[in-house]
């Protein structure tokens, strides 16, 4: 007689289990009724009517889809292959059902061939030194097209740009020709910057010959100091004005002739 008890109760539990759904916070259930939807519900304990009424989850969380590497050929005919990294969530839940078969899968379509689209018409200059604002775009445009889906593109992110073996090499070769351009510059500027230093120092000489006395002074101070065998005979520079002035007698007779 107690098996008879047993079946009811069994099947009981089983209307009950199929009544009794719990969702997480994260979670929303679309409901049809006969294949009607009557609404979107949860979070936490909803019922549902057995053999009438079903559910389909839906996560609110944000999804980060790896859209696959695509070959692309950029504007200025170089062929890059390109991949980026999507971020959306789903903000209806009740047209992320209705309006598309696979909202994940749609997504993804979607995403590869706006990628191909707008880097192929950005040159590769600009692919590498403008990605927030090619990113930016991407989500635009992502963005506006799965808008009646039900999804919120929150960003999209170029993850990486991989170049031809022969673009990367002319590419170092003009990084090392641009740095050996600078380090010319550098040295020329510090070149200029030393010859105006001795012109102001020969002008400064001129101007206040005691000058040149005291810096023939400093560097017998200089050589007496170093460890080394030089032997240095201080010769008093007036000595060499005889021959100074001869000089320049001898320029100004020149010029007159």
């Amino acid at each position: 007689m107690g098996y008879i008890f047993i079946v009811p109760l069994i099947f009981l539990a089983m209307i009950l289990f199929s009544m009794i759904k719990v969702l997480n916070e994260y979670e929303r259930a679309v409901v049809f009724r006969l294949g009607r939807v009557i609404g979107v519900k949860g979070p936490g304990l909803i019922i549902l009517i057995p053999f009438i009424d079903k559910m389909q989850k839906v996560s609110l969380r944000t999804v980060v889809l790896d859209v696959q590497p695509q070959d692309i050929i950029t504007r200025d005919n170089i062929s890059v292959t390109v991949n980026a990294v999507l971020y959306f969530k789903v903000v209806d839940p009740n047209n992320a059902i209705l309006e598309v078969d696979n909202y994940l899968y749609a997504t993804n379509q979607l995403s590869q061939t706006t990628l191909r689209s707008i880097c192929g018409e950005s040159e590769l200059d600009e692919l590498l030194s403008e990605r927030e604002k090619i990113n930016s775009k991407l989500q635009a445009i992502i963005d506006e097209q799965t808008e009646p889906w039900g999804i919120k593109v929150s960003a999209v992110e170029l993850k990486q740009i991989d170049l031809p073996e022969e673009m990367r090499r002319a590419m170092a070769k003009q990084a090392e020709a641009e740095r050996e351009k600078r380090s010319k510059i550098i040295h020329s500027e510090g070149e200029f910057q030393a010859a105006r230093r001795l012109a102001d120092a020969a002008e400064v000489i001129q101007k206040q010959p005691a000058a040149l006395q005291l810096r023939y002074l400093q560097t017998l101070s200089d050589i007496a100091q170093e460890n080394n065998s030089t032997i240095a005979f201080p010769i008093p520079i007036e000595m060499f004005q005889p021959f100074v002035d001869n000089f320049k007698n001898n320029i100004k007779v020149d010029q007159k002739d």
